[in-house]
């Protein structure tokens, strides 16, 4: 795990946990579903609510208000009942200031109502579900009772192109891309209001953000539930499949002079963990890598399937923004050579640097390029 450059300050007390012996602890998992203003996440969280799927999901509904009394409602929904209570955090907005505030709302709310099967968490239009995203994923190391299921972005079929080509000021990224870049399923919503050649382009715009995204197309946002629901996109689960899965994942070029692009590498070679911390570290938090225009390298979302020296499982990678995890799948390395499978999402990304760092960086290590 790479140290997330967080402060741990106050170190929590043991409380011991009234479970029966033997049963084991259930934690509950969270989504986040992101999207701008008007692409239909109401509408989804809505008909999630009303629809029956015999699960407790409360829903945390986080909208910006008017001056600085931010109230954030709260409805479960219980076979198709809905009970809704008023939650009012202390300040500002859900990532701003979750780590304290949110969790603990959602914490105490359990205490009160007992445990719900699902959380889904709605950001506001503009917030960087990222933020919100990395709070939740932390925490999970810390023993809490919920973890990071999954990122939900949806998009307006009609307005989305419009949406992600607004030009923002120097150096801002544009917020509907990067709700793209980070997502892990993209529903693109309102398809019968846009026709064949607009749906194909809107589409054709997200492949080219996020090569990794699952994509599905919906009216009035009515969705298989299972479809949305348990992902496991933050979990070793997903390392079954994953080397299969970022095989098929494809450089992207901009699309629209957008420039978040995602870049694949594939590398033959046992990394040592200690070079491929470092690496990472650069990446992340140092931003030490340039593109040919001379503009650092930003990752917003990086996925890979990684084989560590001396170890037969293979190694999934995660990060978001700056937060990583190596963590070891069930999956043992079957062919020869192991290749390592990276997939990174972000602006400014040149797959040949990317490529020639990573290997002189990682593979050959500092000794060997002196």
């Amino acid at each position: 795990m790479g140290d997330n450059g967080m402060e741990h300050d106050d170190c929590p007390e043991l409380v011991p946990i009234d479970t029966p012996p033997g049963s084991p602890t259930v934690q509950i998992p969270v989504t986040i579903i992101t999207g701008y203003l008007g692409a239909g996440k109401t509408t989804l969280l809505n008909y999630i609510l009303t629809e029956q799927h015999n699960k407790r999901i409360a829903v945390i509904l986080n909208e910006f208000g008017e001056g600085s009394a931010l109230e954030k409602s709260l409805a479960v929904s219980y076979d198709g009942e809905l009970y809704e209570e008023w939650l009012e955090l202390r300040n500002g907005c859900l990532c701003c200031s979750v780590k304290d505030n949110g969790l603990k709302a959602i914490e105490n709310l359990m205490e009160k109502k007992g445990k719900f099967d699902y959380i889904l968490l709605e950001t506001t239009g503009l917030a960087d579900p990222g933020a919100v995203a990395s709070m939740f994923w932390v925490d999970a190391e810390l023993g809490s009772d919920i973890y990071l299921d999954g990122i939900v972005t949806v998009i307006d079929a009609k307005y989305g192109l419009q949406q992600l080509t607004e030009e923002k000021p120097e150096g801002l990224i544009n917020e509907a891309a990067r709700q793209i870049a980070v997502a892990d399923l993209s529903i693109i919503n309102k398809t019968d209001l846009v026709n064949e050649e607009e749906l194909a382009q809107i589409r054709e715009a997200v492949r080219s953000i996020n090569g990794l995204v699952k994509i599905i197309e919906t009216e009035k946002s009515r969705v298989d539930l299972s479809e949305v629901l348990d992902l496991h996109s933050f979990d070793s689960t997903d390392g079954a499949n994953l080397a299969e899965k970022l095989q098929l994942v494809k450089t992207t070029g901009p699309h629209l002079d957008k420039s978040i692009v995602t870049v694949t590498l594939e590398v033959a070679a046992d990394l040592p963990e200690d070079t491929l911390n470092v690496f990472i570290q650069n990446l992340l938090w140092e931003k030490m890598f340039m593109n040919k225009e001379g503009h650092p390298m930003t990752v917003i979302r990086l996925k890979g399937v990684i084989s560590i020296t001396d170890n037969a499982h293979q190694v999934m990678l995660q990060a978001v923004h700056e937060l990583y995890e190596l963590i070891e799948t069930p999956q043992l390395w079957e062919a020869e050579p192991r290749i390592n499978r990276l997939i990174f999402i972000g602006r400014n990304l040149d797959k040949d640097i990317l490529q020639e760092q990573f290997v002189s960086a990682v593979v050959h290590g500092p000794e060997r390029s002196q």
